[in-house]
């Protein structure tokens, strides 16, 4: 069993992630520093999530030593083409009507920093979505809010209830943090 003897910073606005520590009953606090999301060409989706995680955790390596701070990013890979967050709502219509009737994988990369030490991996789950009308795509976008998601959807919403049909992985995966493998890491430190 995990005992939290040390400090822990949450490096994510998102509500999910939070949630999801909360439900992990560990205490932590919210810090957030603006990266750069970018990545170079070739790397693969899980290289993609895990390069970016690290871009997050190495903005806090200098700044506290004491906690171990936690950094995630989530991507969502259809086919051969990366799905991140919507630039709009025509865009989340797009991403959605891709996913459509489709199987996908997401993939979070997460970095544990304490002290100047990062420990970074990564899960996948593969998400099967059954086919969706245009009026049921254009209902999620226009009552819920896909912009701050990858692919466009949150699996915890609407769509998620009536449109995904199975998963094979990680549930909290999808969410946007592995929780069962975070736990396990927080355990190693």
């Amino acid at each position: 069993m995990y005992k939290q003897n040390l400090p822990i910073i949450l490096a994510s606005k998102s509500p999910r992630r939070q949630e999801l520590l909360k439900l992990m009953d560990l205490d932590f606090k919210v810090v957030l520093k603006e990266v750069d999301e970018s990545y170079p060409e070739g790397l693969s989706p899980a290289q993609i999530a895990v390069h970016i995680s690290e871009k997050k955790a190495k903005a806090f390596m200098e700044n506290d030593n004491a906690s171990i701070v936690i950094t995630a990013d989530t991507i969502v890979a259809y086919k051969d083409e990366i799905l991140g967050k919507p630039v709009d709502e025509q865009d989340a219509v797009k991403m959605l009507t891709k996913l459509s009737g489709a199987n996908h994988q997401v993939f979070t990369g997460v970095s544990l920093t304490y002290k100047d030490q990062i420990l970074s991996f990564y899960d996948v789950t593969e998400v099967f979505f059954r086919p969706l009308t245009q009026e049921q795509i254009q209902y999620y976008v226009a009552n819920y809010n896909p912009m701050d998601k990858a692919g466009a959807y949150g699996v915890q919403d609407w769509i998620g209830l009536v449109a995904v049909e199975k998963i094979e992985g990680s549930y909290t995966n999808v969410m946007g943090l592995p929780t069962e493998k975070l736990y396990q890491a927080l355990a190693a430190i």
